[in-house]
């Protein structure tokens, strides 16, 4: 019986053109490994300089490179997975250990060692085919090399996107801890003496765009932030400022249209979510003072707050302004609440109180001292009367 000729395998190497190249790249590879690692030691000082562990997943690294253009010489046809022959050799975390700068180095490295020994590795008369195909390959490497980078940077951004939102969330939650602490100094909050939360609605739209707008708004006012769009608010914990105003004014761009509020100053991160209730609260009750600037400060809507059944904006109208009325002598507390009851007229409350008008000038301005609150301006006015309805409610619940 006749027996067939054998078919050559089209991926062996006998049957490839450069079939002599190829055998000879095959068994110059562990050598030329060595060569681009011995080449990295002399000429990268960031190499020499680290730990062995990472200093052995680059020698990986080159290994699997050369072994990887092995492998495309002999099927150039074939489309190569070349980041994940490369690059998968060595864990995720390299690409936190080693900068991209210093990883083209070392590609860069690694190809010139292979490079140099064209002549001594290509059959002859293949040399030129194979430094056409060397060069092909750096390319398909520079490609894969900012690959790996561009989804390491995004797996990144994605994770401290989530670290961001944990911190933002605690804190408007009241649970921040020193968790939150942590995770923040992960994300580089170095802990400024001044915090301030400002709260307002989130544009449609991205919320990425919007929480990169912050951060460049931010960088250009010389501030700490971290922020995120929670539901339909937009949430920025600012640190370096001790002024809520200017604070919000300088990220108040990437708002979307309606009320923006800034919490009090406060001492460090762990305190901003008493920032974050009363800017909540304010944000919450601005519906009730139509003509509110914007951005407003939360203090500045208490007897919204109040009046929308906010505890502490209650207390600290009690706390603040009636509590050192009643301190400061009877005398305050009676002139403020009949000049307030007189519409404010200094000669009916001077009538009123059988006084000089001066008698009542004099102590509208030291009601003025005491409280921050001057009874002639017409919004403080609202608040102070706001604040002795409190006291007086305050003061009969502790009598029953």
């Amino acid at each position: 019986m006749r027996q067939a000729c054998p078919v050559p395998d089209s991926g062996s190497t006998d049957a490839h053109p450069h079939a002599a190249t190829l055998r000879r790249l095959e068994k110059s590879s562990g050598r030329l490994a060595a060569n681009a690692i011995a080449r990295m030691d002399e000429t990268l000082p960031w190499y020499r300089a680290m730990p062995p562990e990472n200093r052995s997943w680059i020698g990986l690294v080159a290994q699997a490179g050369i072994a990887a253009f092995t492998e495309w010489f002999r099927h150039p046809e074939t489309p190569q997975a070349i980041s994940t022959d490369v690059f998968g050799t060595a864990p995720r975390e390299l690409t936190r250990a080693i900068t991209l700068r210093q990883t083209v180095e070392m590609v860069r490295t690694t190809i010139e060692v292979m490079e140099s020994a064209i002549d001594e590795v290509a059959a002859p008369g293949d040399e030129s085919a194979l430094r056409e195909a060397l060069l092909v390959y750096a390319r398909e490497i520079a490609f894969a090399t900012a690959q790996v980078y561009a989804q390491a940077a995004e797996a990144r951004g994605a994770w401290d996107a989530r670290l961001e939102s944990l911190v933002v969330n605690a804190v408007l939650s009241g649970e921040a801890d020193e968790g939150a602490l942590s995770r923040a100094a992960a994300l580089g909050w170095n802990s400024p003496e001044h915090v301030i939360v400002v709260l307002g609605t989130a544009p449609n739209g991205d919320s990425e765009l919007t929480v990169e707008a912050i951060r460049r708004a931010a960088r250009h006012a010389k501030l700490q932030v971290l922020t995120g769009v929670l539901g339909d608010r937009l949430v920025v914990i600012a640190g370096g400022s001790n002024d809520p105003i200017r604070t919000a004014k300088a990220l108040i761009g990437p708002f979307a249209a309606g009320p923006v509020v800034a919490g009090p100053v406060v001492g460090d991160l762990l305190s901003a979510t008493r920032s974050a209730h009363a800017a909540a609260a304010g944000l919450r009750a601005c519906g009730a003072w139509p003509d509110a600037p914007r951005p407003v400060i939360a203090d500045d809507l208490l007897p919204e707050r109040a009046m929308a059944g906010d505890a502490s904006a209650r207390e600290q109208l009690v706390e603040e302004i009636y509590r050192p009325l009643e301190e400061a002598g009877s005398a305050l507390l009676e002139t403020l609440s009949v000049y307030l009851e007189q519409a404010s007229s200094l000669e009916g409350a001077a009538r009123m109180l059988f006084v000089h008008p001066n008698t009542v000038r004099y102590r509208l301005r030291r009601v003025t001292d005491v409280t921050g609150w001057s009874p002639s301006d017409v919004r403080s006015a609202f608040t102070l009367r706001i604040a002795l309805i409190l006291g007086r409610l305050a003061d009969a619940e502790s009598k029953l």
